[in-house]
């Protein structure tokens, strides 16, 4: 292949990919860094913004009930972690998830979401298998994983009790990593709360 084919290939797959990002996600603007960029974390762009709770469905499993919650939960920090059953970065990230989950438990909502068309009991039995023991629930039309951009998986997020994100990363992270996420939440929801 010559060089010059070569060249206009990649630009051309610079092109096509740069206008899917913007598809996706929008122009973004001029001059503006997030908290999270700024601190070296991913650039989603999701940091600092907010969103309206959103209702979904939660499934009957160790540490969840079925019924639903509200993401983000009003007056209280949310963390999410997005999943999927068969991807085994999600299963490697079960133990840090079941760490973390112990050390904040008390302090936020502690979720795992997944957007597969999967049924109660077989996520129930994923679930059980892996050792989850919080709330689980389910996104099948990608309405919340869309909102917090929990692709590729695992994904996490910290909302504060504002429903302000404060914290989004990709990939397995380890419990000292997600605490720390968390916490963010929880330092911003403290600081709202003096300010008042």
């Amino acid at each position: 292949m010559r060089r010059r084919d070569l060249l206009a290939g990649l630009g051309s797959a610079g092109v096509i990919a740069g206008g899917g990002a913007v598809a996706a996600f929008g122009v973004p603007s001029p001059g503006t860094v997030t908290e999270q960029e700024d601190d070296g974390g991913d650039s989603s762009g999701i940091v600092g913004k907010q969103h309206d709770p959103y209702e979904i469905e939660t499934v009957n499993a160790p540490g969840s009930e079925a019924g639903t919650v509200r993401v983000p939960t009003p007056d209280r920090p949310t963390f999410i972690d997005f999943f999927a059953t068969w991807c085994s970065p999600c299963i490697k990230q079960m133990d840090a998830l079941a760490t973390a989950h112990e050390r904040v438990s008390d302090e936020v909502l502690f979720l795992s979401v997944t957007t597969e068309s999967i049924s109660d009991a077989e996520l129930r039995d994923w679930w059980v298998k892996h050792d989850g023991n919080w709330t689980i629930g389910l996104d099948p039309t990608a309405e919340l994983t869309s909102r917090y951009w929990g692709t590729p998986y695992p994904s996490a997020v910290s909302i504060d009790a504002t429903g302000t994100v404060r914290w989004s990363e990709t990939g397995i992270k380890t419990a000292d990593e997600l605490v720390a996420g968390i916490e963010r939440a929880l330092e911003a929801s403290e600081s709202a709360n003096e300010a008042e």
